[in-house]
């Protein structure tokens, strides 16, 4: 294997790792990672929120899911019903949370990274233009579904 597929694969592996290890840390409910899966087509979603990652690696971390997921995820974070404006407010915060705590474990591993401001994304998007995706699906105890997509350039 030539070094530069090594190097790569190597990247998209403390990718991997450091962002499961981000969800642990931040998501404060029981959850079940299932099985990745490399996306084959355009990422097509209606909630969710997008944070650019730059420096040693290129992409996009992406969370989506129904915008009742990310509430309930911040109605167990504040003990308190997150709607409206301040879902939108929260899921850029959650985004935040999960890209610079990706950025910090993989720092460790001599990757530096920095992330973007989040962006929102509502409606029929559709995401392409990207090398790989990488889809690591989440499942929360009683709540349902958070797909997490790390798009490569």
């Amino acid at each position: 294997m030539p070094t530069i597929t090594k190097e790569k694969s190597k990247h998209i592996t403390l990718l991997l790792n450091g962002t499961i290890q981000s969800i642990k840390h931040v998501i404060p409910m029981e959850h079940q990672i299932l099985k990745l899966q490399l996306l084959e087509h355009p990422l097509q979603l209606q909630y969710g929120v997008l944070i650019g990652l730059t420096g040693d690696v290129k992409g996009k971390l992406v969370l989506s899911g129904d915008a009742t997921i990310f509430s309930a995820i911040g109605e167990k974070m504040f003990g308190m019903a997150i709607e409206q404006e301040m879902l939108a407010s929260f899921s850029g915060e959650l985004g935040n949370m999960l890209g610079g705590g990706l950025s910090t474990n993989i720092v460790e591993d001599g990757l530096k990274t920095e992330i973007t401001a989040p962006t929102i994304l509502e409606g029929n998007t559709k995401l392409s233009g990207y090398e790989k995706a990488i889809h690591l699906p989440l499942q929360l105890k009683q709540i349902g579904d958070l797909s997490i997509y790390l798009l490569l350039d």
